[in-house]
């Protein structure tokens, strides 16, 4: 306490002075920098370790750290390397933090879903763990082994509210009881103001927790513009019957002789699979093409584009003008 009193106190005088000096329209105080803000809220007495890539910031980072009173100005390491987040893997330890899916070393995940009325963690082992003897042990260090990155990912994310988190049930009561002294361990240097209940007989633990500042959601999945989220897209099959469909239509009722079908690569080596083989062998028989145009009397050309959806296409004439079917 006394290092950030001693910084107000600092400031206070600076802030005094400069308004011997000040000019109107001159800001004389202002909130800290980015830099200094994520120490002041963030630096921890366990960190070792501060690596800084340009050697400007890391000067100012010490003068920072040691105007607040903090042993961890010799902490301070500059860096040469221009591009820690890759050296560090910080960009896949983003896309793994802020993921719906969150993976553990051991195998073990977390998947992490925000309703309307609360925020939902199951937890999933993923794989027998080294060293179970039994369902019940390995349960229990899944679950163990999940408080810690939970309760980063809390105050990584600053998820507040009610929060429910879907434990592998475990039978023994002292196992229990050894996962709600873990989770308020790991809880125990979060700032935020939080209440922890031990697991329901379900295995579900809820917890509530203050939220500082919004959630930090980072997308980094979009939705599927072929299945829409849905994680199935229609049979090739059925695609295939909706293609034949059109061509009936655009040759028996419109008259086309020649037609070209756009679509993707995958869909074109399904309607044109065993050709080349035959072409190749001098052998006789048909491919989905090639029955096609026998039954319907046209030339079908085929071109594909592998920027398109699997199951999308279009048909055009010889004119290239594309036809609704």
């Amino acid at each position: 306490m006394a290092p950030f009193l001693s910084d107000l106190m600092k400031r206070w005088g600076e802030l005094f002075e400069g308004l011997k000096r000040a000019k109107p329209g001159k800001r004389i105080l202002g909130e800290l920098n980015k830099t200094s803000t994520v120490l002041r809220d963030v630096l921890r007495p366990e960190c070792e370790l501060i690596r800084v890539n340009d050697e400007k910031l890391a000067d100012q980072v010490k003068t920072y750290l040691g105007s607040i009173g903090s042993d961890k100005v010799d902490s301070v390491k500059f860096a040469r390397d221009k591009d820690l987040f890759n050296t560090l893997s910080i960009h896949r330890q983003i896309k793994a933090t802020f993921g719906k899916k969150v993976s553990l070393q051991s195998g073990a995940y977390l998947i992490i879903e925000q309703t309307e009325a609360m925020f939902v963690i199951d937890v999933n082992s993923g794989g027998r763990k080294k060293g179970a003897t039994s369902q019940e042990e390995n349960a229990l260090q899944t679950n163990l082994e999940c408080v810690d990155e939970i309760a980063r990912l809390l105050r990584l994310r600053d998820i507040g509210g009610i929060i429910a988190i879907d434990f592998i049930d475990m039978a023994k009561r002292e196992h229990n009881k050894q996962l709600t002294d873990s989770m308020k361990l790991a809880m125990k240097i979060d700032k935020a103001k939080h209440n922890i209940a031990p697991p329901s007989k379900f295995g579900v633990m809820e917890l509530t927790r203050q939220r500082v500042r919004d959630v930090a959601n980072v997308q980094t999945q979009d939705r599927c513009p072929s299945c829409n989220g849905t994680g199935s897209v229609q049979a090739a099959i059925l695609v295939t019957d909706t293609i034949k469909s059109s061509i009936k239509y655009l040759t028996k009722g419109e008259g086309h002789k020649k037609l070209t079908l756009l679509l993707h690569p995958i869909l074109e080596a399904y309607l044109i699979k065993g050709e080349a083989f035959r072409a190749l062998k001098g052998w006789f028989g048909s491919s989905v093409r090639t029955e096609w145009e026998k039954e319907f009397g046209i030339e079908l050309d085929l071109e594909s584009n592998s920027s398109m959806e699997i199951l999308e296409y279009h048909i055009y004439t010889e004119l290239g003008e594309e036809l609704s079917s």
